[in-house]
């Protein structure tokens, strides 16, 4: 039996084998503990970055992004100040070890110093004017400057000197300042009594008027100056007329219920009277002035019994003029009937009230053939007729005649008769005085009643007459006034609104069309007329703020069609300059093609497009309506209107124009003596119209 030979290879395999396995198991515990140390500092880098966000947002510090890298803490944002800053990463490094930190956080830089917020006040009284205020040392040219306010205020004050407390700050002036400080200054000038504040886009009056009617017309005037870059905030209030005699006058007759002159001293006892006179038959609502002057505060307790008592009557009239109280009963009421009925006023008035009652007689309303009368017509001609006690009364009667209806035609027809009765010259010229406040109208006197018949344009002129007659009669004597009021003759209710001023250009528009000529701002022949038209209206029509638009169709670029629209509105701003109407409250404005009424892929659609529009100012714009296939281009209706605020929707407003441009660029209109509802010019100048090559060259229609 052979025996193998050793393998002399094995014993090296072996050697190997062990010294693999050692190696192997030293990188296994390499790799273990590394694994270890990585873990342990993710767990590190975790709860740090855990504890310092829990401690920045413990201390409301939102500002910070806070990163680990192994024991590395970084942290990054923008801190509001160096302070800030500087407190967080102190806060981090009480809790990590300052060399751990990484610092890179930035400080929002310093910003610049602000302008001040410029404002003046103006203060009018009849003491004098006070300046006070921040002005910008170097404003745009024709901006008022402190010498500018300081003159205007001293030429205002009739020789007292003016209160200057004007300041200046060298920063620039904000855009609208100059608008805003030349349209506060001509305010001033119309208020007497008056508080004007001025800041760069708000203007404030405070202010205190004379009347109602003055109010109103001020309102109107300040409206129709405030530049459209400025918010006009207004407080105007009428103050409580003081009524002498405090005058109220009932009546029930063959014409229903109504009010000769009604006044109240608050106004629950404005209520209070006109519940009564509803309850009575008064229908509509009738004007009760409320007014300073009553004799007793139970004014109205006494009025509202009164009323009461003459509609138990069925027919009569109940006039107060003070604490006088007359009741007069028509001739169809019994006797027993008005017992019964004065009885109970008698008793039931305040005592402050003394009563005079009378029936009256049925023979007595054609008594007395002794008479004056006075006729006014409507062309201003006055004719006195009739009997007067002497011929010194028929002087008197003839020059306060003349007096009291300036620039009339008096005629003067009457004859002397010394057995009138007492009191006769009294009520002649009370009557007088009467008929001159209507437009036109007679007046009638006998020795039983003075009669003043006739047609006003105010609504404040029956309650004057009857206050004339039953403050000059006397308690207790008959008057009758039969005024009527027409609206066609009160100036302010017979102008057309604003809203139906512009309605009527629209309408006129709509059915015929502004035309130009091809490519270009130069209006056509055939536009003639319809400017003839709208210049009729507008001149008609009270100062209002109106914006002429201009608009395209889509062919051509852009930029041409926005300068043909501000060129074309312009050049109708312009005709109607020339036909004589008021466009200091018109501005010119292009919207080139941005605002489509119709489909501009089709002709009759970019017809359509291509039109004027007017837009009354402060009025929300209807949405865009498209106009139908089948309507004929001059027909279309114009129902797309500019933004409510042009200026939003247009970062670069067309400037606006001026009525007179050469007149306007030199120097502004005087409007310290003018009382009466006027304008002023805006400040802005025209731009200059395109050439029509240019245009072309645009490819514009």
């Amino acid at each position: 039996m052979s025996l193998s030979k050793p393998d002399p290879v094995l014993p090296h395999i072996r050697k190997l084998s062990s010294t693999t396995l050692a190696l192997l198991a030293f990188i296994l515990a390499a790799i273990v503990m590394v694994s270890v140390a990585y873990g342990a500092a993710l767990i590190i880098e975790s709860r740090t970055q855990t504890a310092v966000t829990a401690r920045l947002a413990d201390q409301k510090i939102d500002w910070i992004t806070v990163q680990t890298d192994g024991l590395q803490v970084r942290l990054t944002g923008t801190a509001p100040n160096e302070a800030a800053r500087f407190r967080a990463v102190n806060l981090v490094g009480a809790m990590v070890d300052a060399s751990r930190i990484r610092d890179g956080l930035d400080v929002t830089p310093a910003s610049a110093v602000k302008a001040p917020d410029f404002s003046v006040q103006m203060l009018r009284t009849e003491d004098g004017i006070q300046l006070i205020g921040l002005l910008p040392q170097n404003a745009p040219d024709g901006t008022p400057t402190e010498t500018d306010l300081a003159a205007a205020a001293a030429a205002l004050s009739d020789g007292v000197e003016p209160a200057n407390m004007l300041e200046t700050a060298d920063y620039p002036a904000p855009a609208t300042w100059g608008d805003a400080l030349a349209f506060g200054l001509e305010a001033l000038k119309r208020l007497p009594r008056s508080k004007v504040s001025v800041s760069a886009s708000v203007v404030e009056v405070t202010a205190i008027s004379d009347s109602d009617d003055e109010k109103r017309r001020l309102e109107r005037e300040l409206r129709a100056l405030a530049p459209e870059t400025v918010r006009l905030v207004m407080d105007i209030s009428a103050p409580r007329p003081v009524i002498t005699p405090f005058t109220l006058r009932f009546v029930v007759d063959a014409e229903g219920a109504r009010f000769d002159s009604c006044s109240a001293d608050t106004d629950r006892a404005q209520r209070q009277i006109l519940s009564a006179a509803a309850t009575a038959g008064v229908t509509g609502t009738p004007r009760c002035t409320i007014g300073l002057g009553t004799p007793t505060p139970r004014w109205s307790e006494a009025v509202v019994q009164a009323i009461k008592a003459v509609a138990e009557l069925g027919q009569g009239s109940v006039t107060f003029s003070d604490a006088d109280v007359t009741l007069l009963a028509g001739s169809d009421v019994t006797q027993a009937a008005f017992d019964k009925v004065v009885g109970e006023l008698e008793t039931g008035l305040p005592d402050a009230f003394s009563l005079t009652s009378t029936l009256e007689k049925k023979e007595a309303a054609t008594q007395g053939p002794a008479e004056f009368t006075a006729t006014l017509s409507e062309t201003g001609k006055v004719e006195l007729r009739g009997r007067l006690t002497d011929e010194t009364l028929r002087r008197a009667v003839d020059a306060y005649a003349r007096s009291a209806f300036e620039g009339a035609d008096v005629l003067t027809a009457t004859r002397i008769d010394e057995t009138l009765p007492d009191g006769w010259p009294i009520r002649v010229l009370a009557g007088l005085e009467a008929l001159s406040l209507v437009d036109n109208g007679s007046l009638l006197v006998r020795a039983d009643t003075v009669e003043v018949t006739g047609v006003t344009g105010s609504m404040e002129t029956r309650g004057k007459i009857t206050q004339i007659l039953s403050g000059k009669l006397g308690q207790g004597q008959t008057f009758r006034v039969n005024v009527r009021y027409d609206e066609a003759l009160d100036p302010i209710a017979s102008l057309p609104t604003p809203e139906e001023c512009v309605a009527d250009v629209n309408r006129v528009t709509g059915l015929t069309k502004i035309t130009f000529s091809p490519a270009s701002a130069e209006l056509a022949t055939s536009a003639r007329p319809v400017l003839d038209q709208l210049a009729a209206i507008l001149i008609a029509c009270p100062p209002m703020q109106i914006e002429i638009g201009g608009h395209t169709d889509s062919q051509g670029s852009e930029g041409g069609n926005q300068a043909l629209s501000q060129a074309r509105a312009e050049a109708v701003l312009l005709a109607l300059q020339g036909r004589r109407v008021d466009i200091s409250g018109m501005t010119a404005k292009g919207f080139g093609e941005s605002t489509p009424i119709a489909d501009n892929e089709t002709e009759e659609g970019r017809e359509a497009n291509r039109r004027i529009e007017f837009l009354l100012k402060g009025v929300p714009a209807a949405a865009p309506a498209a106009v139908p296939a089948d309507t004929p281009p001059q027909a279309a209706a114009e129902t797309t209107a500019p933004p409510e605020n042009p200026a939003a929707a247009d970062p670069d407003p067309a400037p606006d124009p001026v009525p007179d441009a050469a007149a306007a660029l030199t120097e502004g209109p005087d409007f310290s003596a003018d009382t009466s509802p006027s304008v002023a010019p805006t400040e802005k100048t025209l731009r200059p119209l395109p050439r029509p090559e240019d245009l072309k060259a645009e490819g514009n229609p």
